[in-house]
Order: structure tokens, then sequence, then C-alpha cells
């Protein structure tokens, strides 16, 4: 009986021991696109504030021509 469990433990460490190393790249793998989503996540950030002020910045030069237009059609 030992004459067989032996072999058949060690075929189960050698199969958990690959199955813990593809974990541990896959893991790895994960923490690389992780970093790369983060990144992508403040670009993303970053560019609707950018797009945020722009917006505010075109709302303003609109709101003053409006003004001046009614400014100029009082006075007519």
């Amino acid at each position: 009986m030992l004459e067989n469990t032996l072999p058949q433990l060690e075929q189960l460490i050698e199969k958990i021991i690959d199955k813990n190393n593809k974990l541990k790249t896959l893991v790895a793998e994960l923490e690389q696109q992780k970093a790369g989503l983060i990144d992508e996540n403040e670009t993303f950030q970053l560019e609707a504030l950018e797009n945020e002020e722009k917006q505010k910045q075109t709302n303003n030069a609109l709101t003053s021509l409006l003004d001046k237009l009614q400014s100029v059609e009082e006075l007519s």
C-alpha cells in the first residue's frame, strides 16, 4: 500500500506545484493589466477634467457674446 501511495503523493505534489506556478504567472499578468487600467483610468479622468474646463470656457465665451448682443440690441 505504501508503495502505491508515495508515487501518488509525488504526482499530486507535482500537480499542485505546477498549478501554483501557473497561478503565480496569472497573478503577475493580472497585476500588469491592473496597472495598465489604472493608468488608462487616470488619463481618462484628466481628459474629462480638461474637457470640463474647456466647456466652461466655451460657455463663458458664449455667455459674454450673448450679453454683448443683448446690450447692442437694447441700444437699437
